[in-house]
């Protein structure tokens, strides 16, 4: 029933992207693109986007939040760290030095796949060796001594 679940919402996700244009790469870097307010070629629609998955996911997570137990899952799994460290500016620096240059992120990536657009192949690719190249590092990190986060 699980693998239902994740199918069903991964199926929504992808939909929602295509439906909203997300998934194109230039309507996103239209969006970070602030110079274009003055010349007008600024696209405000992905803050709209935002603005609605915000509401969708804060509804559900306080509808979540007064069971006593998950539907699908043995019990919650939330987060318990609060803290902004360095592996987390880190990774959300240069999370955002890629979206701003490419204009795609990991879940409109996986959607463009189906264009077998050869960029994003190769970006696809080496988002997946960038993951692969984390996990070892923190593999070794961790084996060095070095405390995992704890996040659920």
């Amino acid at each position: 029933m699980l693998s239902v679940a994740a199918f069903a919402c991964g199926l929504i996700f992808g939909i929602g992207l295509l439906i909203s244009g997300m998934a194109q790469p230039a309507k996103v870097l239209n969006f970070l693109d602030l110079a274009g307010v003055a010349s007008g070629t600024w696209d405000p629609s992905l803050a709209f986007v935002m603005a609605a998955a915000l509401a969708v996911s804060g509804a559900g997570y306080a509808l979540a939040g007064k069971r006593t137990q998950p539907m699908l899952a043995p019990g919650h799994l939330w987060p318990t760290r609060r803290d902004i460290d360095r592996p987390l500016i880190a990774g959300a620096v240069l999370f955002g030095i890629g979206w701003g240059l490419v204009g795609l992120c990991p879940g409109p990536a996986l959607v463009d796949l189906a264009t077998l657009m050869p960029q994003v192949i190769v970006f696809v690719a080496v988002m997946i060796g960038g993951m692969l190249l984390h996990d070892f590092w923190w593999a070794k990190r961790t084996a060095a001594g070095a405390s995992a986060p704890v996040d659920g």
